[in-house]
């Protein structure tokens, strides 16, 4: 910081003085006094400037830092997950001044440097193929069970001979050790837990928002899932997913996340309102799908009652007031 040289008037000049100054040794030359009159030091905000030159009068001149090379911009923090964490900004960054395209890029980057493996946990795509493993399990133990279950069923239809007798008590106890290993199965997937699964579950959730704004409602769903598996509790990604439910005209699965949503946050006014909202439009398609299937089992019912010269017209159902029961009247005049 430089300030004002303060000189003496060389053109003020008297003969005492001249005397003086040839009566007087030699001396060493003074430390140069400075002072800051006449210069503005509040002339420049600049906190980041390397250099600052102040002129008289006011003002100041700003120098710019040199610029740092790329390496030096990333975050000097040692985690695993750092850089991802930099690249989410960015997004961030670009999501906010509504450039989608590019705010995807970056949070599709920030997945792909997020650590991952042994001491870790799984990837995104790894997951999903560890529950849709899972799930067809599960969909094999429904089938077993069924098909045990019809076994079972004919088999005490048969006449109660000894031995019969015999297989089906044997059939019996197994059924019974199966029923106890199904109850020790977790009846949903418990997905594998990462070590930093709440961070990666904001880079799939934001990519999911970036995807919605895009259209891309299918891979909004995606992400969500992904999103959920690595934070069940995640509530922007079940509204996130609850939105592209709807999109795709899914009022169940997006009722479904509303609803659940809701329970984890009683608070939300989100969650609330599309409860409220998708309740009232499930309840409406689900009378509408009755009417339409009524209405098709009527046309089925007349087309082999046709055959016989009537319709269902000519039956009606008439409920006793006494038991609540219903009994079927037939009027051949209509």
């Amino acid at each position: 910081m430089a300030f004002a040289l303060l000189l003496q008037n060389p053109h003020k000049t008297t003969t005492h003085n001249l005397l003086a100054q040839t009566q007087q040794p030699k001396t060493m030359p003074t430390e140069t006094k400075f002072d800051s009159e006449g210069f503005d030091l509040g002339a420049s905000d600049n906190k980041e400037a390397a250099e600052v030159i102040y002129e008289m009068g006011g003002g100041a001149t700003s120098i710019a830092p040199p610029l740092q090379k790329e390496e030096e911009h990333k975050s000097s923090d040692s985690s695993p997950i750092a850089e991802a964490e930099r690249l989410k900004e960015l997004g961030n960054n670009e999501f906010r001044q509504k450039n989608h395209l590019d705010a995807y890029d970056y949070y599709t980057d920030a997945i792909d440097v997020s650590p991952m493996g042994e001491g870790m946990g799984p990837s995104g795509k790894e997951l999903l193929k560890l529950r849709e493993e899972f799930d067809e399990e599960q969909r094999e133990r429904q089938a077993e069970r069924h098909r045990r279950d019809m076994e079972r069923r004919r088999g005490q239809g048969k006449d109660n001979d000894g031995q019969d007798k015999k297989d089906e008590d044997d059939g019996g106890n197994n059924t019974n050790d199966d029923e106890e290993e199904e109850q020790q199965r977790p009846a949903e997937f418990i997905p594998p837990r990462h070590t930093y699964g709440s961070k990666i579950a904001v880079y799939y959730a934001n990519r999911a928002a970036t995807s919605l704004h895009l259209g891309r409602h299918e891979e909004a769903i995606e992400d969500c899932d992904i999103a959920l598996l690595y934070n069940p509790t995640y509530v922007k990604a079940l509204l996130r997913r609850c939105t592209a439910n709807e999109h795709i005209e899914d009022t169940e699965g997006a009722l479904r996340d509303a609803k659940r949503a809701y329970e984890l946050d009683p608070t939300n006014a989100v969650a609330r309102k599309n409860v409220a909202r998708l309740q009232k439009i499930e309840e409406e398609r689900l009378e509408k799908l009755k009417e339409e299937t009524m209405g098709k089992l009527k046309d089925l019912g007349n087309s082999i009652l046709g055959n016989f010269g009537l319709s269902l017209d000519n039956f009606a159902a008439v409920q006793d007031p006494n038991t609540g029961g219903y009994s079927i009247s037939f009027n051949q005049n209509k």
